[in-house]
């Protein structure tokens, strides 16, 4: 495979995208798949947001693409990429800057009721972001389902296990059945 691939799982927080992301990554370490894992959320976690770059588009697209670059000179070709607006077509414009102009681009979007979210956040939010959090997740999840596109796999993540979700999500970026055993 000469180009690359990218796998965007997005959703609101709380979702599962990261918890989704690494068990992808576990499923296709156990199928020999070569990839990389970017966790998006990191790659504009700057305070305060540069003073030209105010919601750190620009600061995130140049991380991804130095990240990115490391990864293909090693061989890597495929790459699992979580971020809760990954997956709306926006985004799209910065993968094919960071990746190549050919890149084969699959959209999931991890999706969960407001409860299931809620009960994921009072676990995980420990510290004084809870409130912050569950309101940017319920704003964020109204417009990921208005502005997701029709090809993006909408994957639930209510009352299931995560491997049972990993393995939905593999199935489609059709990688477990095309793949090379050989080093990236």
């Amino acid at each position: 495979m000469d180009h690359a691939e990218v796998l965007l799982i997005g959703g609101r927080a709380g979702v599962g995208k990261t918890t989704v992301g690494w068990e992808v990554s576990a499923l296709l370490r156990g199928a020999a798949v070569p990839h990389a894992v970017i966790d998006g959320d990191f790659m504009g976690q700057v305070h305060p947001a540069p003073e030209a770059d105010p919601h750190r588009a620009e600061i995130t697209e140049s991380n991804l693409t130095a990240v990115w670059t490391n990864y293909a000179r090693r061989g890597y070709r495929r790459l699992i990429y979580t971020n809760t607006l990954s997956v709306v077509p926006e985004a799209t414009g910065m993968f094919e800057r960071a990746m190549g102009s050919g890149v084969r681009i699959v959209r999931v979007l991890l999706t969960a009721t407001d409860t299931t979210t809620r009960e994921r956040l009072e676990h995980r939010e420990i510290g004084s972001e809870l409130e912050t959090e569950w309101e940017s997740s319920t704003r964020k999840a109204r417009l990921l389902d208005q502005r997701a596109p029709a090809d993006a796999v909408r994957v639930a993540t209510d009352g299931r296990a995560v491997a049972d979700i990993a393995r939905d999500v593999v199935a489609a970026t059709g990688w477990a059945e095309r793949h090379s055993t050989s080093r990236p």
